[in-house]
């Protein structure tokens, strides 16, 4: 193991398509402060900029960590594009600031950490692999567990074993063909993607083919979303109320709120949520077929979706850990924050260890 020569805080960064999550960390792994910021890449690399400035306005750092999912922004034309274009936009950045002299490595999954001379030939390695960063740094932590990240967007699965990763798949095209990747999260998800009949007064009902709704209107209704996790834009463009959450719901079945009560709507907010809960679940079931003895398995949950992995924690009557019980931080308020972005804050660990 190389030397550790970090001895002033660091910046962990993890890059996604639709936010940038950044935890500064104490040279001991201390969370001391975490910055969540809305950051729609699809419409180009300036809104990745005014991110990284936003960060940049709070934290100071000479040492960064970084991991990225934002590759697969629809602006790139391919993945190795992204990782580069994203890679540069970071160091210009960070190089323009007058404050900073930035010492920047890029985490490239099982190949450690790349300067940015070296990105170009990493890129494959560097992709998606922010689920990766988290599941290394529980593993020192556990011997055997099964690591459920639900974020805005994505669900990340992932095996520990004998204090190990055991996973099959480390791209997205496997990942998502063995169920460690399940393309749903609790803000972006449109609700059309959950369920093609949803159970409403009393009878199945065929959910619209149209994104009207999404996920965030669910977790909006059943009072399960943080309103500071809930950062992108609604399907219409309208306001995040439970009003407006119920207006768009309805519309997925053909109604308007007017034609129920409110409770009906909520009602139907929980038919969603279930039937989101049974896709991830089906996934979980796929991953501890692997093991042969599940008594001593535990779960261990993080991301703003962490109270679906308790949820089915409890369903599956396996033992519970949340992500936070493996985050130092200042207080608790900052601990809560770093486990929505536990990724930025693993990368954040392991760079300073490596």
């Amino acid at each position: 193991m190389k030397q550790n020569l970090v001895t002033q805080p660091a910046i962990g960064w993890d890059i996604g398509g639709a936010h940038l999550k950044a935890v500064l960390v104490s040279v001991d792994g201390c969370a001391l402060a975490v910055k969540q910021v809305y950051c729609p890449l699809w419409r180009g690399l300036h809104e990745l900029e005014h991110a990284i400035d936003a960060v940049l306005s709070d934290f100071n750092a000479h040492h960064h960590f970084v991991t990225m999912t934002g590759e697969l922004a629809d602006i790139f034309q391919n993945r190795h594009a992204g990782v580069v274009q994203i890679a540069q936009t970071l160091h210009r950045r960070l190089s323009q600031s007058p404050k900073i002299n930035a010492q920047v490595k890029y985490y490239a999954g099982n190949q450690g950490f790349v300067t940015i001379e070296a990105v170009g030939q990493y890129t494959a390695d560097i992709a998606s692999m922010n689920w990766l960063a988290s599941v290394q740094y529980v593993a020192q932590n556990v011997q055997q567990a099964l690591f459920i990240d639900i974020g805005s967007t994505t669900t990340d699965i992932a095996l520990i074993s004998n204090g190990k990763a055991l996973v099959r798949g480390f791209n997205d095209a496997a990942r998502m063909q063995l169920d460690e990747l399940v393309y749903t999260g609790v803000v972006r998800t449109p609700l059309m993607a959950l369920a093609q009949k949803i159970p409403f007064a009393g009878q199945l009902t065929n959910v619209a083919a149209e994104c009207f709704a999404t996920s965030a209107d669910v977790y909006t209704l059943t009072g399960d979303l943080a309103q500071a996790d809930n950062m992108a834009e609604t399907a219409d463009g309208a306001e995040k109320s439970i009003e407006a959450s119920a207006r768009r719901i309805a519309r997925m079945i053909g109604h308007d709120a007017l034609d129920a009560p409110l409770s009906a709507w909520h009602h139907l907010a929980h038919a969603f949520k279930h039937a989101q809960l049974n896709l991830i679940k089906q996934a979980v079931f796929t991953q501890m077929s692997q093991l042969k003895d599940c008594r001593n398995l535990s779960i261990i949950g993080a991301g703003a979706g962490e109270f679906m992995v308790g949820e089915l924690a409890r369903q599956l009557g396996v033992k519970y850990a949340s992500a936070s019980d493996f985050i130092h931080a200042e207080s608790d308020t900052i601990k809560n924050r770093a486990k929505v972005s536990f990724p930025a804050y693993a990368v954040a660990c392991l760079g300073l260890k490596s």
